[in-house]
Parts: structure tokens; C-alpha cells; sequence
């Protein structure tokens, strides 16, 4: 199947992004976890304004990498694939069927973390902690599969 030339600039813009927000939500994320115990950390969220910036980075980062390759790659992928697309949970269900990701359900359970970050952080700093680093447990997992996602793109642009 050959692509319109629309989705291989679409497909090759995408890629550059994910890649491009891969590496900050990584720098970020070494940087916001490099100090031991992050409950402290937060104690000087109030007066600490590079923090409180680096938080709200971390926060940024990882919510906007997963709607980038969720509600962006991902179907554009699909598409170019010649599968079916739907609502979001759906093309996670196939992105799981085709082995791009390990499991839908993991990532709708970081999605609705990343919502838990932003709504809760100013009113309970221990709600925030336990984000956070259930945040930082997943990134791996981000990392991988925004990975895997531009891998099967660049496999596909490379045949038409």
C-alpha cells in the first residue's frame, strides 16, 4: 500500500516529536529522582522555585509524551498500517495485539496517574509523592514503547 505523501510528512514530523519529548521527560525525570527521597524533596517545594519548576516539567513532560504517542502516533501508525483505528482505547488494544505494547491496561493506568499529578499536587504532598513515583516507575515503559512506536514507523516509511 502506498502512503499519501500527507502521512509520511505526518508519520516523519510525529517521530521527530516523540523522539524530541522521549529526551526530555528522560533528563527531566534524572533530575526530579536523583535525590533519595522525594517526600523531602518536596518539603521544599514552597520555597524552592527550580523545584517547583522541575515538578511541573516532570508533570508536562510525561503527561504530554503519552498524548503525543497515544492520541497522535499511534493512530497516524495504525493508519499507515492499513488497521483499524477508534477511540483511544481501542487503538491501545490493537497497539497490545500487534506487541507494541505490553499491556492497554497499564497504560490507561498511567494516564489516569498523569491526571492524578496535576489535580492533586498543590492540596497533599504524600498524594503527590505516591504520583510521582509511580510516575517514575512507568517511564521506562513510556520510553519503550514511544521506541517501539517510531521503530514500526521508520519500518513503514522505509517500504512504500
Amino acid at each position: 500500500m502506498r502512503l499519501e505523501p500527507a502521512l509520511i510528512a505526518r508519520l516523519q514530523f510525529l517521530c521527530r516529536v516523540v523522539g524530541k519529548e522521549s529526551t526530555y521527560l528522560l533528563q527531566t525525570d534524572t533530575r526530579l529522582f536523583a535525590e533519595h527521597s522525594l517526600t523531602d524533596t518536596l518539603e521544599r517545594l514552597d520555597i524552592d522555585p527550580l523545584l517547583a519548576e522541575r515538578l511541573d516539567a516532570f508533570v508536562s513532560r510525561f503527561g504530554r509524551l503519552q498524548d503525543t504517542v497515544t492520541d497522535k502516533l499511534l493512530p497516524a501508525l495504525l493508519q499507515a498500517m492499513a488497521e483499524p483505528r477508534g477511540a483511544a482505547i481501542e487503538n491501545l488494544d490493537r497497539a497490545e495485539k500487534l506487541g507494541w505494547l505490553d499491556s492497554a491496561d497499564q497504560w490507561l493506568e498511567m494516564r489516569n496517574l498523569r491526571n492524578q499529578m496535576v489535580h492533586e499536587y498543590i492540596e497533599d504532598r504524600a498524594v503527590l509523592a505516591d504520583a510521582l513515583q509511580a510516575g517514575h516507575a512507568f517511564v521506562p515503559m513510556l520510553l519503550l514503547v514511544a521506541s517501539r512506536l517510531i521503530e514500526k514507523t521508520r519500518q513503514r516509511l522505509s517500504l512504500h
